[in-house]
């Protein structure tokens, strides 16, 4: 009996360790303990940029069951971002992030003059000159926590970094832990081995959009109730 229980105690022990080496191998990103959100120095940093998680190392970051990643551009923005050598359309993305446009969340202000205006029409909250915030309609706020779980570790991104580091203060400004959200910056500079592309160019030379790809959230404007 005691050979038995011996045995058996030692297969366990066996699977055990099995088990930890094979999720560690198959999901190495899940193991990696994170740096705590510092931004980047000079103009990255005033855009909120992280020094640590950024976009030369989110690869070693994704996938993680404890985060959620949203990338905050409009599959079409009127804004000329072109002029500032970035794309008004979105012309990738970095596998595992969402798109949750942020000029559907609350009115755009403080962009590069080059670029002009973007989005005009309705968002989730309105923020004063002031600084203060008002939410615009009465499930503002729901859409906005399901969209952004304050239970879970949030890494943002755009196309330069703009957009991603007005929603981290925006979130913050709600109510949100800071230190569980990541500026990651600007999908342009982009170099890993996760790019989905969207933008492709024809042998005609025309250029094409597969927005198809693209995992977007939509908010229903016309559904919500003005407050």
């Amino acid at each position: 009996m005691k050979k038995l229980l011996w045995g058996l105690g030692i297969g366990s022990l066996v699977l055990i360790v099995l088990a930890f080496l094979l999720g560690r191998y198959a999901f190495p990103n899940l193991m990696l303990p994170l740096p705590k959100p510092e931004v980047s120095e000079g103009q990255r940093g005033e855009l909120g940029i992280d020094k640590n998680i950024n976009e030369a190392t989110i690869d070693a970051y994704l996938g993680r069951s404890d985060a959620v990643y949203r990338d905050v551009r409009m599959l079409e923005d009127p804004g000329n971002y072109e002029a500032i050598g970035g794309d008004s359309k979105l012309s990738g993305f970095v596998r595992g992030f969402e798109v949750v446009p942020f000029p559907y969340i609350v009115n755009v202000a403080g962009l590069p003059e080059a670029v002009g205006s973007t989005y005009t029409g309705p968002t989730l909250f309105h923020r004063h000159s002031d600084g203060s915030l008002t939410a615009n309609y009465e499930e503002s706020l729901n859409i906005l926590e399901g969209l952004f779980p304050k239970d879970k570790v949030i890494f943002l991104m755009c196309g330069g970094g703009g957009y991603s580091g007005m929603l981290k203060q925006l979130l913050v400004d709600l109510g949100w832990d800071g230190e569980k959200i990541y500026d990651v910056g600007g999908y342009w500079f982009y170099e890993g081995k996760n790019n989905v592309e969207v933008k492709r160019v024809l042998p005609d030379g025309s250029v094409v959009y597969d927005f198809y790809k693209v995992p977007v959230h939509e908010i229903d404007f016309e559904r919500l109730t003005e407050k």
